[in-house]
């Protein structure tokens, strides 16, 4: 028989409270390690022009996979394509991966690292 999971992560939006991210804020629904997988996280980042004024570089350091709620990113790849990511758009990223982001409007995104 395999092991049952240990623990569950909830988080509602409407009350958790944003916390100061590299840029933007940041609600989690789950914090680096939380459940003992230092490398699993999860939440809601949220970023406007105006906290990002200019794009800026951004080395993927995990595993990274987004979906945009709503707005609008511009992520450059270094050496590689570009995409506008838009409300619906989903994107992932390999850890090592040199990447440029430019915040085109204000953005909410889940994202997952891991």
């Amino acid at each position: 028989m395999s092991e049952v999971l240990s623990a569950v992560f909830h988080a509602d939006t409407a009350a958790t409270a944003p916390e100061p991210f590299e840029v933007g804020t940041v609600r989690w629904l789950r914090k680096p390690g939380q459940g003992g997988r230092e490398a699993l996280s999860a939440g809601i980042w949220e970023v406007t022009p105006e906290q990002a004024p200019e794009a800026f570089d951004l080395p993927i350091h995990q595993d990274e996979s987004i979906y945009i709620v709503s707005g609008h990113l511009r992520i450059q790849v270094q050496d590689g394509d570009t995409f506008d990511l838009t409300a619906g758009s989903m994107a992932s990223f390999t850890e090592g991966a040199m990447t440029r982001w430019q915040v085109l409007e204000p953005t909410v995104e889940f994202f997952v690292y891991s």
